[in-house]
């Protein structure tokens, strides 16, 4: 891909503060970072880099562009052929999608490989394996300290995959049923959505830093009969006690809605509580370390329709009542596995490390669903930038050889005010690519990224989408540009969906269509 971006325009917005190790902001060191001069920064691609890229000139970029728009069908069903269906899609006149955008012509509907049966986790694990690269690295782990480090297999990774789907499976969950995941960045926290994959279950991740009154209300929409977490965990210097906020979620969604899970099945980190001090007292609760290892490391895959819901995925309710956004099986691998693998310039053998939490979209898409379709390594990080020090990012670069690191504009800050010192024990060589997500990147934060994390030779992709997108939306790319000359508004509609897209909101369609297709007729509002 032939990366790069001209900054300069005035259309970026600052971080409101900085978060440190310790909880607190250093304003003053915002306030310094954001005065600096804006300046015009380009970081194009090199020509050692265009020469391997999947996409290496402009004018081949333009020409899968064209097909893409001009003939959807045929583009996004020969990304699909690269996957395994059990059976394939039903196309009509050569249609691998369908549907409405405009209330006046019909019910508003959306699909994409109709008829269609396949897997995620099959296409994202067992392939790899049945290809012969079962030993390849798929998680590079690195726990909170930097001593706690642990590496998987793919094929280790799909034997803990299938152990969790058995024990899924006795405890009855079956096709269709709702898993709550409340976890940290643990190896498990993948594990555990694989597995809800594999057997046709729609998995919920909610973040771990969500309080019990949002956990309570994410566990009575999706109606979730089994929750996993974990007794306690380190974040940073502070300990989170998981399973307390669970039994506090549990205890007022029984009160408030008489609601409760069959099953919690619960790992016990011994590194922050011992395992007999963890609170496994209910009929429900269930441990992870005493299960696991009685259940086979081989499980029946549960072949599902492209349009069966993979995955629910929660606002955080603080402007009412959770909504549940719901992505499909099909759209969401044919999506996540092409856009990673363009937008990445993603190759075989490369370590990709993407910063953000799995109780985001952005962890679902880029750091599990589209790294694993592709055979990936990853990196997956539980602690936090600036502990036990500063350097502690580029230690865990150098330390894995990571070829592609994506963060946030927030981030990128935070390390930018402990200056360069850091950073001089750490070459940070085997980086190649650069990328930016969440809100806008400042000039001074991209100009500092490409010249001391980059070392001026990695290209950065500045990334836009969001939750109900499923997928990136739009990145920077080299080309002509004009400067805005102040500050501007607008909104953004789309007149046809990709595969990766939301469809619907759980159980209430008619305030997605309110919200998202009836502002401007037979358009998506992007929101």
């Amino acid at each position: 891909m032939i990366y790069g971006a001209k900054l300069g325009s005035s259309i970026s917005r600052p971080a409101q503060y900085i978060m440190f190790a310790n909880g607190s902001a250093d304003q003053d060191c915002v306030d310094e970072v954001m005065s600096e001069e804006q300046q015009v920064v380009t970081c194009p691609s090199s020509e050692e880099f265009r020469a391997s890229a999947w996409v290496s000139c402009r004018e081949q970029y333009d020409k899968i562009y064209r097909r893409s728009v001009e003939d959807p069908n045929g583009f996004w069903g020969g990304e699909a052929s690269k996957y395994f269906w059990e059976t394939k899609w039903k196309s009509s006149n050569g249609n691998v999608h369908s549907g409405n955008f405009d209330l006046r012509k019909g019910p508003i509907s959306v699909e994409w490989f109709k008829g269609g049966k396949t897997n995620i986790c099959y296409n994202a694990l067992d392939k790899h394996v049945k290809a012969g690269k079962g030993d390849d690295i798929a998680i590079y782990w690195e726990g909170n300290e930097p001593w706690q480090h642990k590496r998987l297999s793919y094929k280790e990774l799909l034997g803990m995959v299938c152990q969790l789907a058995n024990f899924l499976r006795s405890v009855g969950v079956k096709k269709g049923d709702s898993v709550a995941i409340y976890l940290p960045m643990l190896p498990e926290l993948p594990t555990a959505m694989l597995a809800c994959a594999r057997i046709g279950a729609i998995h919920t991740v909610v973040f771990g830093g969500f309080s019990a009154d949002a956990l309570g209300q994410q566990l009575i929409a999706s109606k979730a009969k089994v929750l996993i977490t974990t007794s306690r965990v380190w974040r940073g210097r502070k300990v989170i006690k998981l399973k307390e906020i669970v039994e506090e979620a549990l205890s007022r969604a029984l009160a408030e809605e008489g609601f409760t899970i069959e099953t919690c099945l619960t790992i016990e980190n011994d590194s922050t509580v011992k395992r007999r001090d963890t609170p496994l007292t209910k009929k429900k609760d269930v441990s992870w370390q005493d299960l696991m290892s009685s259940y086979s490391t081989e499980c029946d895959v549960e072949w599902v329709h492209a349009e069966d819901p993979l995955f629910l995925l929660y606002t955080s309710g603080n402007t009412g009542t959770p909504k549940g956004i719901v992505h499909t099986v099909g759209g969401c691998m044919v999506y996540t596995a092409a856009t990673f693998k363009y937008m990445f310039d993603y190759h075989a053998g490369e370590v990709y490390w993407c910063t953000t939490d799995c109780g985001w979209i952005t962890g679902h898409s880029y750091l599990i669903y589209g790294p694993f379709l592709n055979r990936a390594a990853v990196v997956l990080f539980e602690g936090i930038p600036t502990y036990p020090y500063a350097s502690r990012y580029w230690e865990v670069i150098d330390k894995y050889s990571v070829n592609i690191f994506y963060t946030t504009p927030t981030t990128i800050q935070a390390l930018m005010c402990f200056g360069d010192e850091f950073m001089k024990a750490y070459s940070q060589k085997s980086l190649r690519l650069l990328g930016s997500i969440g809100e806008p990147i400042n000039n001074n934060a991209w100009r500092w990224f490409y010249e001391a994390v980059g070392n001026q030779h990695c290209p950065i992709i500045d990334i836009r989408w969001q939750m109900k997108l499923g997928g990136f939306e739009s990145t920077t790319i080299e080309d002509k540009k004009s400067e805005l000359s102040r500050e501007s508004n607008g909104a953004l509609y789309l007149k046809a969906l990709w595969p990766g897209t939301c469809t619907t909101i759980l159980g209430d369609n008619s305030q997605y269509v309110m919200q998202d297709l009836t502002p401007f007729k037979s358009y998506k509002f992007s929101r």
